[in-house]
């Protein structure tokens, strides 16, 4: 008998398999990233269908078996807003996070950074998207150890809200940033 682990977890992105089958990229609150066979998911009558859309928050139930992960249920928490400049923001965000964590390892901290980027991205008109986007980017390399605290001499990696003192103090150091950040993406040859 398989034990079932529920947790909750972002979609970051998918691939089909088989049929009517997919490979969803979950990064998840206790495992890190995962990829999770879902089977039939792209069938009409699917119940996992919507909480498996790329973007997506949802409460997932997972199967870890010989030949890897199995999606067992899903719930929608939060799917992917109107706003397609915030969708466009998040969707950079996961195919960074995709190409820079391998393997699973459970990263508190950069999971609680990118459901907070998700929460404040997918909300109805948000202004600040790019200067989110940049934060929640340097977080990410930070989490992963390629950006220093110090080194930018900022408080910005000691929380992971976005609320308007915290997105005031990145768009007066938003120059710094983005050199912080292209250097780090560069030193990573991915």
């Amino acid at each position: 008998m398989y034990q079932k682990y529920n947790t909750e977890a972002l979609v970051l992105g998918s691939y089909e398999t088989g049929e009517s089958d997919r490979t969803v990229a979950l990064f998840t609150r206790d495992f890190g990233l995962v990829y999770g066979r879902a089977t039939s998911v792209r069938s009409e009558r699917s119940k996992m269908r919507y909480a498996t859309q790329h973007y997506t928050r949802a409460f997932v139930s997972l199967v870890k078996g010989k030949k890897g992960w199995r999606l067992a249920g899903a719930t929608a928490l939060l799917n992917a807003g109107e706003d397609t400049k915030g969708v466009a923001a998040f969707a950079r965000i996961s195919e960074l996070t995709m190409r820079l964590v391998r393997g699973e390892e459970h990263n508190a901290y950069l999971f609680e950074v990118l459901s907070e980027t998700h929460t404040a991205l997918m909300r109805e008109h948000v202004e600040a998207f790019a200067t989110i986007e940049i934060v929640c980017v340097a977080r990410v390399l930070y989490a992963l150890g390629y950006l220093s605290a110090e080194a930018l001499e900022t408080a910005l990696f000691t929380h992971t809200a976005y609320m308007g003192e915290h997105l005031l103090e990145a768009e007066t150091m938003r120059d710094k940033l983005l050199a912080s950040i292209n250097r780090a993406i560069g030193e990573t040859q991915l």
